[in-house]
């Protein structure tokens, strides 16, 4: 990357400039994939303190590092209750068929249900995920494919999404009904019962600080039904062959709130998810043995929160976008928070060989791995995936949607987070 690029996407990173003037100056709309993939590889950025407290204006990081780390008062007190398994995570999607099929085929997830109007994915013994239709007129027709543009059913450029991931449940311990009931309406939720009596199943609907739908159950759902085999048949054809893939972990949610320490609070307090460290617009917290979220956004004790937002996102009023763009809006169900990107860990996993299944399924493949260096010059230069603690890849599913592939397991939860932890955090005194 030459000198001129280097400082682009320097600037990029420190807030001084817009994706959309990083676009313009890139001018990618005229040249194409080649810096498509290199803007890519920086612009999936970490927190904005990652490379120092106290940046001047427009950078996101001004504050000090006292007042960016500085702790809340929490928002309740803890319920003591853990969160011990992964029920589902849900999506609404433009076409959910195609969604499930493009996800058996590339992640190696099995079809449970399928009832025409939604189907239910073991993505491995671990967790489920539930691709529901959207109602038509949800999402803007797809734009025209252009030339040379991968068939119908597979992933690609990264188009409008017209896939929205809207909600999560996770099981918890201990299980009581109405003392979970209780205990939700003490912290001043209103809480929703959905249960199953047929197969045991008891839950509660309730909503996070930004309106994020948050089922909490018991484990006679999804979890138990992941213990048999699941023998369904998708009716949509797989786009392309299997890779053999198998997912074994969620690496990461990518979650945009609108104040994060609120958020970290409630999640914590609530469900018993563990805090890595507060890096100042992020927190990447861990849910139990379930896997990892980055819980990202603005800081309340950042002197511009609350005002409008800047156009880029992150700095100041609504929460970023993970990716580095303008705040997003709210998903469908009116909440102002947005998960705009899962990272999955997989096995096998060789970087190079994972690149060329994708490319040879005609994939887009953007490298992430989410750090930097600084080179002779004395600039930040992006880590080389083959050396880099924290390897992915970004690619998109036939409805849009952002999907992150990485090697991270159980074992190596916490590369990431390690990977880009500010040095002022590392060096700083208890």
């Amino acid at each position: 990357m030459d000198d001129k690029l280097a400082r682009l996407f320097k600037d990029y990173d420190r807030g001084s400039i817009s994706r959309r003037k990083l676009l313009q100056a890139l001018g990618v709309a005229a040249v194409g994939a080649p810096l498509a993939g290199a803007w890519a590889t920086s612009a999936f950025g970490q927190g904005g303190c990652r490379d120092g407290y106290g940046q001047a204006a427009p950078a996101r990081c001004q504050m000090s590092l006292e007042a960016a780390t500085a702790p809340i008062e929490p928002v309740f007190e803890p319920t003591g209750w853990k969160t011990i398994g992964l029920d589902h995570i849900s999506f609404q999607v433009a076409d959910y068929k195609k969604e499930a099929a493009f996800y058996i085929a590339l992640m190696g997830w099995k079809l449970r249900q399928d009832d025409g109007k939604q189907a239910v994915m073991d993505m491995g013994e671990w967790g489920s995920c539930i691709f529901k239709q959207a109602a038509p007129g949800t999402y803007a027709p797809p734009p025209a494919p252009a030339a040379g543009a991968a068939a119908s059913g597979r992933g690609g450029g990264r188009a409008p999404s017209r896939a929205t991931m809207n909600g999560f449940s996770f099981v918890i311990n201990p299980w009581n009904a109405k003392t979970v009931e209780t205990e939700l309406r003490r912290r001043g939720m209103t809480p929703v019962a959905e249960n199953d009596a047929k197969t045991g199943f008891e839950s509660f609907r309730v909503k996070d600080p930004d309106g994020w739908d948050l089922q909490i159950c018991n484990s006679n759902g999804l979890l138990k039904a992941r213990k048999t085999a699941p023998t369904a048949k998708l009716s949509e054809p797989l786009p392309f062959d299997p890779t053999g893939w198998r997912t074994v972990w969620l690496d990461h949610f990518s979650f945009g709130v609108t104040n994060y320490k609120k958020s970290v609070s409630f999640y914590t307090n609530l469900l018993g998810w563990k805090e890595t460290y507060d890096e100042g617009t992020q927190n990447e917290v861990m849910m139990g043995d379930v896997g990892n979220a980055i819980i990202r956004g603005p800081n309340q004790f950042d002197p511009n929160f609350g005002k409008p937002a800047a156009p880029r996102g992150g700095g100041r009023g609504a929460a970023p976008a993970a990716d580095g763009g303008d705040a997003p809006a709210a998903v469908a169900g009116g909440s102002a928070a947005r998960i705009d990107h899962i990272s999955f860990g997989i096995r096998p996993w060789d970087v190079d060989v994972v690149r060329a299944e994708l490319e040879k399924r005609k994939l887009s493949v953007s490298v992430d791995t989410s750090s930097a260096h600084l080179g002779p010059d004395g600039k930040y230069v992006s880590d080389d995936i083959h050396q880099a603690a924290f390897q992915s890849y970004h690619t998109t599913t036939p409805n849009g949607y952002n999907l992150q592939i990485s090697w991270n397991t159980q074992e190596t939860r916490m590369a990431l987070a390690n990977a880009v932890k500010p040095k002022a955090l590392i060096n700083k005194k208890p």
